[in-house]
Formats: C-alpha cells, structure tokens, sequence
C-alpha cells in the first residue's frame, strides 16, 4: 500500500524515462529564444517575422467582433465544425480560385495558424528516418515542425530565381540510397522565399511540376507572402500545374492578423479527411470566435484595400533598408532583393560566423537572425543572416543597419 501521509519524504520523479522519443528531437526555436533576447526596447531587431503592428487593423477587428457577439455570439462561442466555418471556407475558396488555386470549401481546411498545417503535415506524412526534399536554406518553423516525427532532409540549392529544382532528382536518388524508401514529399515557398526573399520562376515552377509527377511525388507549397508583392507580376502557384499532388498552404497572418492565429490547407478531397482526423486529435477545431471575425471583415471587403496599403508601407521600408545597406555595410558583404515578403538574406565575408556575431551585434544594440538555423542539416549560412524589414519603421531600419555595419566594420578591423 503506497503511503501518503504528509510528513514523509516524496521522492522526486526522474520525468526523462517516461518521455516519448518524439519529445527528445523537438528543440526549442532559435527564433523564438532570439525574440527573448532583443526584447530590450534600446535593441533594433530585424530577426523576427512580425507584421507592423501600426497597421493592424484595430478599428475593423473591433468591429467585427461587436457584430458576430451581437448577431451570432451563440454560435461564435459555440463548438464548430473541424473543417471550420463553412462561410470562411467558402470565402477562401472563391478567393484562392481567383488566385489561380483550385479550391472549394470541401477542400479547404481551417487551422491554427499554417504552422498548425505544417505539424499536420508530419503527423499525416512522416515516420521516423523519412526524407523530406527542401531547398537550403528553408523555412525554420517547417523544419521545426518535422523534427519532432523524425524527418531526415536531403536539400538542394537556392539562387536568385529561387528552389534549383533541376536538383530535386538527384537529391530523390540520395533518399533512396540512404533510406531504402523514396522522399515524402518536396516542400517549396515559391513567393518571397523566408529566409532568402527570392521568388520562384515561372519556368522553375513548371519544371517542378514535371518533376513532381515523373517522380511521383507530392509538393507542399507554403505561401505565407503570396498577397505582399512590391514589384513584378503576380506567377501562377505551383498547385495550377499539378492540383492533384499539392498541399496550398495560406495564412491570414502576413496579411490581417498573427493574432487571430488563421489559416489553411488546399489539397486533394482524398487527403482532407486524413487532415482532419488528424487536427481532431489536436484541438477538435480552430477557434470558432476567430473565424468568425475573420469571415465578417472578409466579407466586408476590407481585405483588399488593407493589404493595398501593406504593400505601399513595406515596399518603403523595403527599399529604405536595400539603401542603407549599399550605403552603410562595408565591401564583401551581399544581398537578394526580394518582390515581395518580409525578408531579405544578407551573406557578410566568409571570415565572418554570423552565430558568434551576433553578440558583437547585440553589443552595438541591433539583432537579426544567423544564417546556419534555415538550413535543415545545419551545413551552410554560416556567413549569412535573415533580415526583416517588415516590422521598423525607415528611421529605425537605417539607424539598425548602419549599427550592423559599424559592427561588421570592426570584425573586420576596419575601425
């Protein structure tokens, strides 16, 4: 009989043995623990992917939750469906579809966030020790997110018209080499690529499509920045070409709110109840409030015209960070120039580790996020860096870069 009176000893509890293997692979987000560190409010921080939250529409989003509370709070605060709220859902469709994205509600699903679609992804697609083909550097929240169920990552290059798709073969040959089994699937972000702010090709995209199918291969096509573009014409998504292998996946984070925490999966009608089952076992369904909200400022029309002036604002703070670069960082250093998004990647001399930099950077009271964290084996950007430019306003951006300047100057002994 266990004794459990009060006055004796109670044992502390060992909790590692009882961990699940899966728990032991999950490692904590350099971001994340970046976003900790460059809280102080005298550090100028371009390592976060965050909106400007100036321009986040307070007024429309109060609102809209007045309405929904007066007119539908019953079943705004109600349990809803797993799919999601079918008038969002067909909102989405309709908009997707006239994106290029073949939608309908039935093939649409609503999540938490698309980094909730990315867990669900691995949880429907990865065992242990599963390839996975992805450009380097790649997106960190989907290697994050795939970590955790064991993925292991053959990875081919990136230039400036994005993914070197003619790669993907020889990248496929190596998984099958090494695993014994052919890759799960080939994951791309086709438009202002984060971490390196490059767009795919049209003829890239289409050769990954032929690719795809000779391989028979599924693509996950994440395209959180899709809406934000500067300059350019808008490209057909890769999902036109082959809807019947590709998983869409959108996000009302970039472009309404990160805090309503919304967002998508298009795919095939068949994979839409693996999807499900899957987010079931997770939370049972999004919030029923937040799409709520969501679908009344949608069909208000206030989307439109709100990501009309996302795009004016941080097309400025684009080209006011693209300036300050050429005139503040010192020769040997290099940068894209990104359409569109949030980011841009900056490769400094190779003498340079942007990992041990950046405490120098900090020193000089400006942060950013070191190149080697978006390569998912971890064998490259060791000289590189991401950049948001998204979130300062000009002055800041110009007083940030040139504070990174003054520290790549002493690096390298030239003050």
């Amino acid at each position: 009989m266990i004794d459990l009176s009060l006055d004796r000893e109670i044992p502390v509890l060992d909790w590692g043995p009882h961990l699940s293997g899966r728990v032991k692979r999950m490692k904590s987000s350099a971001i994340r623990e970046l976003l900790k560190l460059t809280q102080q409010p005298d550090i100028i921080s371009f390592a976060g992917g965050l909106p400007a939250p100036e321009l986040f529409p307070l007024r429309e989003v109060e609102e809209a939750c007045r309405y929904v509370i007066r007119t539908e709070g019953d079943r705004a605060l109600q349990y809803g469906p797993t799919e999601g709220y079918l008038p969002l859902r067909e909102w989405l469709a309709t908009s997707m579809h006239k994106y290029g994205v073949p939608a309908v509600p039935d093939n649409v699903l609503v999540t938490n966030g698309s980094q909730q679609a990315l867990d669900l992804i691995g949880k429907v697609f990865i065992d242990p020790g599963d390839f996975v083909i992805t450009s380097r550097p790649t997106y960190l929240g989907a290697i994050q997110a795939w970590n955790a169920y064991g993925a292991r990552y053959q990875t081919v290059d990136l230039d400036d018209d994005g993914m070197v798709v003619d790669q993907i073969e020889e990248a496929y040959e190596r998984a099958v080499r090494e695993s014994g089994r052919p890759p799960k699937f080939i994951y791309v972000l086709p438009n202002f690529h984060n971490p390196a702010g490059t767009t795919l090709s049209l003829e890239r995209r289409q050769r990954l499509a032929e690719i795809a199918t000779r391989l028979d291969l599924p693509i996950v096509e994440d395209d959180p920045y899709g809406a934000l573009r500067y300059e350019g014409e808008d490209l057909p998504p890769v999902c036109t070409y082959v809807p019947e292998r590709t998983i869409y996946l959108g996000t009302f984070s970039k472009t309404l709110t990160p805090g309503l925490r919304l967002g998508w999966i298009v795919c095939p009608e068949v994979l839409m109840k693996r999807f499900v089952l899957a987010k079931q076992g997770a939370d049972l369904h999004t919030g029923t409030f937040a799409q709520f909200v969501a679908n009344d400022i949608c069909q208000r029309g206030f989307l439109k015209p709100h990501i009309q002036r996302l795009r004016r604002v941080y097309k400025e703070r684009r080209d006011t960070m693209l300036e300050a670069l050429a005139e503040f960082w010192p020769e040997g250093c290099s940068w894209t120039h990104p359409q569109g998004g949030l980011f841009l990647w900056a490769r400094v001399p190779e003498s340079i580790d942007t990992t041990e930099f950046f405490k120098r950077a900090v020193e000089e009271k400006v942060a950013y996020v070191p190149g080697v964290n978006f390569y998912p084996n971890g064998d490259g950007g060791f000289n590189a860096m991401r950049l948001n430019f998204s979130y300062s306003p000009p002055e800041k951006i110009v007083e940030g870069i040139r504070r990174l300047g003054v520290a790549l100057k002493k690096e390298l002994g030239m003050m």
